[in-house]
């Protein structure tokens, strides 16, 4: 098409304290995939809303067909066939496959009732063309995450979308997840769809899109044909200087035995799980969604109960109950979920950093306020989070921020063991660096790191040791440095059959 589908020009968007869009325009077409990156903070979010009518910039046009228009809402947006699918997903969990949907925009025999027959028969049809066989009847929340989003893609095609959005599609997809999802944009995109396709992961856009966008700061960078960037080329566009090391590993010397865990069970869940984890040692948990591996880590926080086995700290048994005694016992966990678990969304940057260690802060019956303030001003500066202030609410920092306060909460607890649950999910490359930076840091001071991920390129450039899961159970445990450490052979371990690996032993 010669035309775009809409064009932004000179968008200005301000908040208190940030101008979040400065002087942006961008063009998007039907029948392309068009990917938008940027660090966390950049505007993308911002420049999405502004699409999808949540927000309305202080300045600037949009233009769609060649006419000039305003959104006031969202629902302005979905009639002028624009929708939008967010990385958390908008969906009802209890109501069926069919009324999410058709939610809002119901079929009706000539009676006024629900034409479920007809919504039944269509939903089938429109996940068929997608490739997927689920069936429309049942609760959504009985979906997998992938199935969950084909839905939301479905419920948008049916309104006759023609442009797309798709924030961070596949953050909490399993690669076969992912290989769906891809191959259903492709056919969005060959049914004369534009997508948008915003994501951190740049071999998604090298693999998907055919033009490129990279925000920073609010402003427009650049935009052009993805063939005409290398990874590390967008990357410095996104950061605004060159990144040598994606994956900055110090090795440190391996110290005295921190944690042992000795056939740790809980029925149905995980069997039989023994490790050891040493002093200035990244010790990585790979295996496919799905594998145990996140709990487990509950079962040793203390967030689940366990059935079987024993926990050694320092040599020492301990009984880990509740999440009270792991923190008294020197344990930090940073949640896979950040917002529901990691953070008080509605309370301040200041609340959250010292949430763990009020304590420390005590003077006589009271808070020292003034302690507390200086402590956190030093926090913000080291851990260089991008906040207008410390009285900032979490909600209003970008995701990346968000997992800086997190983990400044607990290096304010001073723990002994830090677990981290897919530490740079949703984040952008920049700020991956600096959280390895903070994994380094931790060691350096003789403490030790648990790190589950479910990206392999982190797993092989962080972890000094790698254990791989499987359905509840261990199937490898590969140094850093033996042939094994690659990415083909941890892919296999994912995979390997519990039984044929039993058999060898």
């Amino acid at each position: 098409m010669t035309q775009p589908f809409i064009k932004l020009e000179n968008i200005v968007k301000k908040f208190p304290g940030v101008v979040a869009l400065n002087n942006v325009s961008l063009d998007l077409y039907q029948g392309e995939i068009h990917g938008l990156i940027g660090e966390n903070g950049a505007g993308k979010s911002t420049f999405i809303k502004i699409l999808t009518g949540v927000h309305t910039p202080e300045e600037g046009k949009i233009i769609l067909k060649g006419n000039p228009i305003e959104f006031e809402n969202t629902k302005d947006a979905i009639d002028n066939e624009i929708g939008c699918i967010y990385q958390e997903l908008n969906n009802i969990p209890q109501l069926s496959v069919t009324d999410n949907i058709f939610l809002g925009c119901q079929l009706k025999k000539k009676s006024g009732l629900l034409d479920y027959e007809a919504m039944h028969k269509k939903s089938k049809e429109l996940l068929k063309e997608l490739g997927q066989n689920i069936d429309p009847t049942q609760p959504i929340e009985k979906l997998g995450m992938g199935h969950q989003q084909m839905v939301e893609i479905v419920k948008a095609i049916s309104k006759n979308i023609k442009l797309l959005i798709m924030d961070e599609p596949t953050s909490s997809l399993s690669e076969t997840e992912i290989k769906e999802l891809i191959k259903a944009v492709r056919k969005l995109k060959n049914d004369g769809v534009g997508i948008l396709f915003v994501s951190h992961k740049l071999e998604e856009i090298f693999e998907l899109c055919d033009r490129v966008t990279v925000f920073r700061d609010g402003q427009h960078v650049i935009t052009g044909d993805v063939s005409a960037f290398t990874n590390s080329l967008l990357i410095q566009n996104m950061v605004g200087r060159e990144i040598t090391q994606q994956f900055p590993k110090i090795e440190f010397e391996k110290g005295e035995e921190i944690l042992r865990v000795e056939n740790l069970t809980r029925y149905g869940v995980y069997q039989n799980i023994s490790f050891t984890l040493s002093r200035g040692e990244i010790l990585g948990f790979s295996g496919l969604v799905g594998a145990g591996r996140t709990e487990l880590i509950r079962g040793i926080f203390g967030a689940d109960p366990i059935d079987e086995g024993k926990l050694y700290l320092n040599g020492k048994v301990v009984l880990i109950s509740s999440p009270e005694a792991a923190v008294k016992n020197g344990f930090a966990l940073l949640t896979e979920d950040r917002k529901t678990q990691g953070l008080v969304l509605g309370a301040s940057v200041l609340s959250n950093l010292v949430i763990t260690c009020l304590c420390r802060f005590r003077k006589g019956l009271f808070l020292d306020y003034l302690k507390i303030n200086n402590a956190v001003v030093n926090n913000i500066k080291s851990l260089q989070i991008k906040t207008p202030g410390p009285d900032t609410l979490a909600e209003q920092l970008s995701g990346g921020n968000q997992q800086k306060v997190v983990v400044g909460k607990w290096l304010n607890r001073d723990a002994e063991i830090y677990i981290f649950d897919e530490p740079t999910r949703g984040i952008d490359v920049g700020a991956k660096v600096e959280v390895y930076h903070l994994m380094n840091k931790i060691l350096e001071q003789g403490k030790a790191v648990i790190m589950i991920s479910s990206e392999l390129p982190e797993i092989l450039g962080m972890s000094d040791r790698v254990i791989v899961m499987r359905s509840g159970n261990i199937t490898a445990e590969i140094e850093r440095g033996s042939s094994q450490f690659n990415q083909e052979d941890i892919m296999h371990a994912s995979w390997k059959d519990i039984t044929v690996l039993e058999s060898k032993k």
